[in-house]
């Protein structure tokens, strides 16, 4: 049997409405931020750790109002690969920086899976051993199963799983200070050191505690009246999210020590719940857990698998089937599902985030620097909101790396050595850094005119 595929990308206009898209946009930022990176921010903010999650929603609404400004006028499935060829044409700047996007949000995928395995498994007692991957793994694979099934099926599963978390998430935190007489626990004297350095390169993890707002972007071209609701969305889902992050990270802080809930980093919300709420808080937040975290994993699967198409059919990425038939879209969703459930199998969660949090906040660099330099008078951006996003890009950036090698320098090695790679790979690949024609920007079906 001929195993040609079908290079057309098959997006569908208005199937998503504005509450799936935010409820996709939530899904991934809360079960990425909530029970995946509280006990981490901790670990590097201290006592302080709520207002990371302030400091990263601030960070995140500078760089969001680029994205927001583009997708308004060009809305598009695939939207960041959009942009960044809208920016600097088909070359190996715009295609590297998109690869970087699509590998931070595979790494979340990674994250959020054995962040769902660590959790299902403390109903058992077990704090990890080889069941964690195995689990991480299992909730990929029915995230793959998901989407195999349609968008519509991808939009209604978002948008009651991300009801039901983020109402019971919300309870969570405020029965958790009600409990504790509203004191903050984890203020309490500590052995551990904490500097301002510290503080600000938490903002990177927090950062990605809101990231998954570009979920949203990347599916533009498929939300119902794109032009406004994009924008929208993105709004909706950053502003839900700050609300949810504050009461949950008071609610923890109440219940636990500094100490204890970096002690039970990768399952702080579980160890916060018994003594605040007994063995049935306890329960229920693992219920939640399992909730919020396959529902991040389904989303932004479904997002990076468009983007990872998109780029295909713009020609930026080598592409093989592999001996399989059908669109390119089932194509990228299978690569980037087996590539996921590698890393849930061999990095832990504290390694993935790191690497995520690189791989961000480098792309997003570009990406600001791109629309400032080409795109700001078309879109009506403000020059001075752009410079200040990636200002603070730089310095979470350039702390969390110094941070980084203070602890772990490895993973600053593994960070630096693949964006080097992928950026080296695709130069080779397309043969240019830029493609600038007539006015600086490219021309063709997909970019700019």
């Amino acid at each position: 049997m001929d195993a040609t595929p079908d290079r057309t990308s098959d997006y569908k206009a208005n199937s998503l409405s504005l509450s799936a898209a935010v409820a996709m946009g939530t899904g991934v930022m809360i079960g990425a931020g909530i029970f995946a990176l509280t006990g981490q921010i901790a670990e590097l903010a201290g006592p302080l750790f709520p207002l990371a999650f302030i400091a990263g929603a601030v960070v995140t609404s500078f760089s969001a109002y680029s994205y927001i400004r583009m997708s308004n006028a060009w809305p598009s499935s695939g939207g960041i690969a959009m942009i960044l060829q809208k920016c600097y044409g088909q070359g190996a700047i715009a295609a590297g920086a998109a690869l970087l996007m699509a590998l931070s949000m595979v790494i979340a995928e990674s994250l959020v899976a054995r962040t769902f395995a660590t959790y299902v498994l403390r109903l058992f007692d077990i704090t990890g051993g080889p069941l964690v991957p195995v689990l991480a793994v299992g909730v990929i694979l029915f995230a793959f199963v998901v989407n195999i099934a349609g968008n519509r099926s991808v939009g209604l599963f978002s948008l009651v799983m991300a009801s039901l978390k983020i109402g019971g998430i919300a309870l969570f935190g405020i029965a958790a200070l009600w409990a504790s007489g509203f004191s903050f626990a984890a203020a309490s004297e500590t052995g551990r050191d904490f500097t301002a350095t510290g503080f600000v390169a938490s903002v990177a993890l927090a950062i990605l505690a809101f990231k998954g707002f570009t979920t949203i972007t990347n599916s533009g071209a498929e939300i119902t009246e794109p032009h406004r609701n994009v924008g929208r969305a993105i709004m909706i889902s950053v502003a839900l999210c700050v609300v949810v992050y504050m009461l949950v990270a008071f609610g923890v802080g109440s219940s636990l020590t500094i100490d204890r809930i970096i002690d039970a980093r990768d399952y702080s919300l579980a160890e916060a719940a018994e003594p605040a709420l007994g063995q049935g808080g306890f329960l229920l937040t693992v219920l939640l857990a399992a909730v919020a975290t396959a529902s991040g994993v389904l989303a932004s699967v479904f997002a990076v698998s468009r983007m990872l198409a998109m780029l295909t059919d713009m020609r930026m990425i080598p592409h093989s089937h592999f001996g399989m038939s059908g669109p390119i879209k089932r194509h990228t969703l299978i690569y980037t599902v087996v590539t996921a459930s590698t890393m849930a199998v061999f990095f832990d969660l504290g390694r993935i985030a790191s690497l995520g949090a690189f791989f961000y906040l480098f792309m997003d660099m570009i990406i600001q620097w791109g629309v400032f330099r080409y795109r700001r008078q078309e879109v009506g951006a403000a020059g001075t909101v752009l410079l200040a996003a990636i200002g603070f890009d730089a310095v979470v950036f350039a702390a969390f790396t110094v941070m980084k090698l203070q602890s772990d320098k490895l993973i600053v090695i593994v960070a630096a050595v693949i964006i080097t790679a992928i950026f080296g790979i695709e130069r080779l690949y397309l043969g240019r850094w830029i493609k600038v024609v007539g006015n600086g920007h490219t021309v063709n079906k997909f970019g700019a005119s």
